[in-house]
């Protein structure tokens, strides 16, 4: 069988993760996949992500047209090296392989693996299978191309904190605002956690559609609601709002994020670059939230925050 598609992939540090996967979505429009450092656990049925480790990226674009694929790496080749002029920490060269039809559509879903986050989360691709221990809170997604399974610091710091809150008594029962929330996993996670309800917004539709998908794999399609859009939603407020975005866009919706938030509810936020911390607790406080704790993995930190008093 003739391969129809080439798989670039590239590995990189965290720290240039997101820059190497837009440099490959130029080139593929479905999108590009992550996989993360990581080592086996539990006998090699799970993983738990290493962040010394590269992670991968790679991205797939059809094998019809050699030229154009010639011309696609060589773009790719050209802009990796434009990064090195930021200084970032060590970004491998684009490698190719070719996938054969009958593969392709599978072929992203072997970079992912049963992933634990925190003490009690568990992220299971559909695909995979999962011996639940007692406690664990098992989430299954099915993320599509375009979407993070939980393996990007940004999703994981907050995990990490929604699990902390949730220890703290802050989740049981609350209503939960999801803001960007790509395959809902944050929703998902909060619901199965105990909030009696969660809306996600996201300016995409595909997310939309992602996130109710996952909601109904989940079997809580009824507790969580999902709709294109952004701040305001006209539902507030919320007990709990998680924002996984980056740190200008966090910025730039502080104070809509403060009139969503119930006065003695939670702010989550995450996606910030650590030089970006004191921007972003500076752009809070000015918008009237007050910054209450902090979580960091590498170079990226996650923030809580209330109303401030």
């Amino acid at each position: 069988m003739i391969p129809a598609w080439v798989e670039l992939s590239v590995e990189a540090d965290l720290e240039a993760v997101e820059a190497v996967s837009e440099i490959l979505g130029r080139v593929a429009p479905g999108g590009t996949s992550v996989e993360p450092g990581f080592e086996l656990v539990d006998e090699g049925l799970g993983a738990r992500v290493d962040p010394a480790q590269p992670a991968t990226v790679r991205a797939y674009i059809a094998a019809t047209d050699p030229a154009a694929v010639e011309r696609a790496v060589a773009d790719v080749a050209a802009a990796l090296g434009h990064l090195q002029v930021f200084d970032l920490r060590p970004i491998g060269e684009v490698s190719t392989r070719l996938v054969e039809e009958a593969d392709w559509a599978d072929a992203w879903k072997q970079h992912f693996p049963v992933l634990r986050v925190g003490r009690r989360l568990v992220i299971r691709p559909t695909w995979r299978r999962h011996r639940a221990a007692d406690g664990d809170v098992v989430l299954a997604l099915d993320p599509g191309m375009a979407f993070g399974t939980g393996l990007h610091p940004t999703t994981r710091l907050c995990l990490a904190a929604l699990e902390r809150l949730a220890d703290r008594g802050g989740v049981e029962e609350r209503a939960v605002l999801d803001v960007g929330c790509g395959s809902g996993i944050l929703a998902i996670a909060a619901v199965r956690l105990g909030a009696a309800s969660a809306l996600g917004v996201d300016t995409d539709p595909i997310a939309i559609e992602a996130t109710t998908a996952n909601a109904r794999r989940n079997r809580i399609a009824r507790r969580i609601r999902a709709r294109e859009g952004t701040l305001p939603t006209g539902d507030g407020p919320f007990d709990v709002i998680l924002a996984n975005l980056i740190a200008s866009l966090l910025m730039r919706l502080a104070p809509a994020l403060r009139l969503e938030l119930a006065p003695a509810g939670t702010l989550l936020a995450s996606g910030i670059l650590a030089d970006r911390e004191a921007e972003v607790r500076d752009a809070f406080e000015g918008a009237g939230l007050r910054v209450t704790d902090r979580l960091v993995e590498g170079d990226w930190v996650a923030l809580d925050a209330t109303h401030a008093a």
